[in-house]
């Protein structure tokens, strides 16, 4: 899951949406400072991943990418992921695209303070392009990660020409994400953090 997925699935609130997003940024024990409610989307993230890295249906996905790209092929099928709630958001979403990202853009500013220095390098772009908006098309999602593969892959264009991957096969990875997305839903709803001791 990427960027939109994770700020829709952590819930309404502008705490929510950038505790979703930090989870990104964050690594290791959570710093005792962070506000709890940012705290919690930090720890429903992680919760994400670890679900949809183990999923049938996301390693199905997995196995459409070539061999040549396999080894990045989470971080195709995240961005494709991506790419697929935007053009589903009518059915799949909360409200308008457009508003939704610029609540997330607002929850962002409204937290500034709490932000990592990564995010908080790359949150006016967000905003400027707005990227999350701009998921729907493919070509938006073959600019993020051709620049991606550029910027922060240790081998250069690793993952140059990605996007092809999921136009070749694009009914396959959107049967895959219809498939997985209720159930991604369910598991983040259900989450609860911190764990109630017995």
């Amino acid at each position: 899951m990427n960027y939109l997925a994770h700020t829709l699935l952590g819930g309404p609130s502008a705490a929510d949406k950038t505790g979703a997003l930090l989870g990104d940024f964050v690594k290791g024990t959570l710093p005792g400072a962070l506000p709890l409610d940012l705290a919690h989307g930090v720890a429903l993230h992680r919760s994400i991943d670890a679900f949809t890295d183990a999923h049938p249906l996301f390693a199905r996905s997995r196995e459409r990418v070539s061999p040549a790209r396999r080894r990045y092929a989470g971080i195709m099928i995240d961005m494709f992921y991506d790419h697929l709630l935007a053009r589903h958001w009518a059915d799949l979403g909360r409200g308008d695209l457009a508003q939704f990202a610029q609540s997330v853009y607002a929850a962002l500013d409204e937290h500034a303070h709490w932000l990592p220095p990564r995010l908080a390098s790359i949150s006016p772009r967000m905003r400027q392009f707005d990227w999350l908006t701009a998921y729907r098309e493919l070509s938006a999602v073959r600019q993020a990660i051709d620049s991606m593969s550029v910027h922060r892959l240790s081998q250069p264009n690793a993952l140059a020409g990605a996007v092809d991957e999921l136009e070749r096969d694009y009914a396959g990875f959107e049967a895959d994400f219809l498939a997985f997305w209720p159930e991604v839903c369910h598991h983040a709803a259900a989450f609860k953090w911190p764990p109630v001791a017995h």
